[in-house]
């Protein structure tokens, strides 16, 4: 396999896999911000987020910025749970997020999900002499992964408010709720390794 399609691959994989569902989770709760109608303001949140977390990546993989591994882990869950009990607080609303206050919060976000994307990357790195296309290459991956996550939500929140009926907001509000249950006990273990 050439070099760019091992750190594409090793990219996508990673936010892809269900192991590591904490990603998954968070950019599901991106896409409950907006309705489809509003996939414009929907895609400026996750260009965002992706913003934050590829100037992290690149930060921490580059030696800039150090940190502890467990703290980040921890870090990564709040803001998980951060992002649900917002939503369930505004889950009357149609659309979360109508000033700017929101895309500075998610792109903060995604500096701390970039930061925990680094743990892997670096290890794979090694003493690789350039970093700089394995990491843009490997920044593509998740990208690509990160567009399906959010295809896959989409198609679903259609299925369940167009096809069956359900209206959004109790949608919304189940979806954020569970997510908000899953990133308190994710928080809790995480704390207590610390």
């Amino acid at each position: 396999m050439n070099e760019f399609g091992l750190w594409f691959s090793e990219g996508m994989e990673h936010i892809l896999d269900l192991a590591g569902y904490d990603h998954i989770l968070f950019v599901t709760l991106l896409v409950l911000t907006f309705p489809l109608k509003d996939w414009r303001k929907l895609l400026v949140l996750i260009t965002a987020f992706t913003l934050g977390h590829s100037f992290s990546l690149a930060l921490s993989v580059t030696g800039a910025v150090t940190f502890s591994r467990a703290w980040i882990e921890l870090l990564i869950a709040l803001t998980i749970l951060a992002s649900a009990i917002y939503q369930i607080v505004h889950y009357k609303k149609e659309q979360v997020g109508s000033n700017y206050f929101i895309y500075v919060i998610i792109t903060l976000f995604g500096v701390v999900h970039g930061l925990g994307f680094s743990i892997l990357l670096k290890s794979m790195l090694g003493h690789e002499d350039s970093i700089v296309l394995p990491l843009l290459y490997f920044n593509l991956g998740l990208e690509l992964g990160q567009i399906i996550i959010v295809s896959i939500v989409l198609v679903f929140s259609l299925l369940l408010t167009s096809l069956l009926k359900c209206p959004y907001k109790i949608y919304k509000l189940i979806l954020a709720c569970s997510i908000a249950l899953i990133a308190l006990k994710i928080s809790v273990e995480r704390f207590l390794e610390l």
